[in-house]
């Protein structure tokens, strides 16, 4: 695990954790944390289980923390600065390995994600550097309401990328028709529902993790991987 620091467009000082596959990386991803104010951070079993399994796939991943978290520089943005973080966080990842970059985010970081990938506020297609998104346990409904607002359908609509809607089917935050509703708006998403399970995804941390490392190197992974195993975390 390699520890960097990067800087958004704005100036703030971002603390994050590479880590590499066991051979050359066949691809770039991104992970986004929940929600900032009720203790998310880069450190979590299930970002751990998705970064080890992406990396076992032979991704480079880099996770991060949001601006105003634990190491990281400035202050809570409310869901809209932090949009910038990812975008610079995308563009650290790109340097590492070449071709789109998949963005996971789980719940405020997959708020964050997508409208990150969408191009919020922007004019053009959104950011081409996302090849493509796995959500997970997206903040829908009245989940959150300080969160900003999804985009319009007509700007979601122009992103045609794999996404995949990962959610437990007991998730009060992510309710399951509100998911599939989001995902028509998505002309490339697909939605994977976890039985048995709630937002949080206790002891099915590798399961979430194997739908996410096998829609990721389905969409967007080239080149041979490390060896298998080279890449497990540990908690």
């Amino acid at each position: 695990m390699e520890a960097l620091a990067f800087t958004t467009e704005d100036g703030v000082e971002l603390e994050g954790e590479l880590r590499l596959p066991g051979g050359r990386p066949r691809a770039a991803a991104v992970l986004c944390h929940p929600h900032p104010r009720q203790g998310g951070s880069k450190d979590h079993p299930l970002l751990w289980a998705i970064r080890a399994e992406l990396a076992r796939r032979g991704f480079a991943v880099l996770s991060f923390n949001f601006r105003g978290v634990m190491g990281s520089g400035g202050s809570y943005g409310g869901g809209a600065a932090e949009v910038r973080d990812v975008r610079a966080a995308v563009g650290d990842a790109a340097r590492v390995a070449p071709g789109p970059v998949l963005v996971a985010g789980w719940s405020f970081g997959a708020h964050v994600a997508l409208r990150e990938a969408v191009g919020e506020g922007a004019d053009g297609p959104g950011d081409e550097r996302v090849g493509a998104l796995a959500l997970v346990g997206m903040p829908l409904g009245d989940a959150d309401p300080d969160l900003p607002p999804l985009p319009p359908t007509a700007r979601l609509a122009t992103f045609e990328r794999p996404a995949l809607l990962l959610a437990g089917e007991a998730d009060p935050f992510c309710p399951i028709p509100d998911l599939r509703g989001l995902a028509r708006r998505l002309p490339g998403a697909s939605v994977h529902v976890v039985p048995g399970t709630d937002h949080f995804f206790w002891k099915r941390e590798r399961e979430a993790a194997a739908e996410i490392g096998e829609f990721a190197e389905r969409v967007l992974a080239t080149g041979s991987p490390g060896p298998p195993g080279a890449a497990d975390d540990a908690p």
